[in-house]
């Protein structure tokens, strides 16, 4: 029996008549549905990066019995270059799963991604007590389990493997909560994605105990259940190595009345969508990226001397936000406001920066209104959006006009511009003269 046949009976994937299709320049290979009388296909996919097996219902294979591989086939499976495998549209009992999960340590596998799965029943993971994978990536989406709780002793078995475990994520899959215990397991795991699922405040107390993913650097959290800015602040007191956090997509609700810091090693804050009225500070000091685009922010003053990106676009905001206190900043997006003119103090400042976008605001194209975003297109500073999305509200003459178009000097709009090196001309020939 050939390697691929036996991989697929281990797998139960040889059911309902189908074949493989690879794509040689993306070393991608994808399987539909096979069976035994065509699984020669899948010796097109052993020269694949990628290898995806679509479709197909394991019950069947419950009770088919898998022995050790013959040392000849291990030496086999250690030469594919195979790097992910992806299995999606299935029927997956957890029985089978733990039975031939171990046949991935002889292989150089690093990553498996379960889409729009079914696990179905439970199992003991005894036999991976002590076992070593190579994999470093974990991804499941859409699919449907057994609750987390209670399996404490099943992720205790495979300590050996999860703790060496660097990404993991378990997005729109209905995650409710995440036991403490769970986490403490993940002793190496870098990225935690749980975006839309239905998390609430409560449930991330428990999930980052004490003990829990002492590494994590990177955590997604959006589109969950979550309400309080301050229960959730509270919740990540432990997280000490989080730089990437993702708050975006929830209904947060922050009060003046409590503080709470978050960790101080946070460098991108994504707080974007999330319903804030306002921004509560203290933030972390060493902050580089703060996302508050599409809240109902009125106001904004920060003091981030670390801050180089600040996205502020789809809010409330009457007027330009101040960036005296933000004095690495480099990228500021007001697209989308209430902005009616940039102050010429403002726009001193603003010019120096890489990126700026204040498109799609009622612009007033009065003299100094006009004027003063000219003076940043002209300078190299607006990003996309320069002209078409720059259109006058006022004064009534120019309603509908391209700012672009508006006839505007700066000598006429900013006198400053001109006075001062006359003043400063005069004074030197003062000098000369005496």
């Amino acid at each position: 029996m050939s390697v691929a046949v036996l991989l697929l009976l281990a797998l139960g994937l040889l059911q309902v008549e189908g074949r493989c299709f690879f794509n040689r320049t993306q070393e991608y290979c994808v399987c539909y549905r096979l069976n035994q009388d065509n699984a020669g296909s899948i010796i097109q996919c052993l020269a694949a990066s990628v290898v995806e097996f679509r479709g197909g219902d394991l019950e069947k294979y419950v009770d088919f019995p898998i022995d050790d591989l013959d040392p000849s086939i291990i030496d086999m499976l250690s030469t594919l270059e195979i790097r992910k495998i992806i299995f999606a549209d299935l029927l997956v009992p957890e029985i089978l799963l733990a039975r031939v999960l171990r046949f991935f340590s002889y292989t150089q596998v690093q990553e498996i991604a379960f889409e729009s799965c079914s696990f179905l029943g439970r199992s003991s993971w005894a036999e991976m007590a002590g076992q070593s994978l190579p994999i470093l990536s974990l991804h499941f989406h859409n699919v449907t389990s057994a609750p987390l709780a209670g399996h404490e002793h099943d992720f205790s078995n495979l300590s050996s493997w999860l703790q060496t475990l660097q990404e993991l994520s378990v997005t729109t899959s209905r995650v409710t909560s995440l036991p403490c215990g769970i986490g403490r397991v993940f002793r190496a795991l870098r990225s935690l994605d749980l975006a839309q699922n239905s998390l609430g405040d409560d449930s991330l107390m428990v999930a980052f105990c004490q003990g829990a993913f002492p590494q994590l650097q990177l955590l997604s959290l959006q589109r969950n259940n979550l309400t309080s800015y301050h229960r959730v602040c509270r919740s990540m007191q432990l997280l000490h190595e989080l730089r990437h956090l993702d708050l975006s997509q929830n209904r947060l609700v922050a009060s003046p009345a409590y503080s709470c810091e978050w960790p101080a090693s946070l460098r991108i804050f994504n707080l974007s969508s999330a319903g804030l009225d306002e921004i509560l500070t203290p933030l972390p000091p060493g902050l580089e990226v703060l996302d508050l685009s599409s809240n109902r922010l009125r106001a904004v003053d920060l003091s981030l001397r670390s801050l180089k990106a600040l996205l502020l676009s789809h809010n409330l905001l009457p007027a330009a936000t101040s960036i005296r206190s933000c004095p690495a900043l480099d990228t500021l997006h007001l697209d989308n406001n209430l902005i009616m003119e940039l102050p010429w103090d403002e726009v001193k400042l603003l010019r120096r920066l890489q990126d700026v976008a204040v498109a799609g605001n009622p612009f007033n194209c009065t003299c100094t209104g006009a004027g003063a975003v000219q003076v940043l297109a002209a300078a190299g500073s607006l990003g996309q959006g320069w002209p078409q999305g720059y259109v006058c509200q006022a004064p009534a003459r120019y309603q509908g006009v391209l700012v672009r178009d508006v006839p505007a000097s700066v000598l006429q709009c900013d006198p400053a511009v001109v006075i001062a090196p006359v003043c400063t001309a005069l004074a030197l020939l003062g000098l000369a003269g005496a």
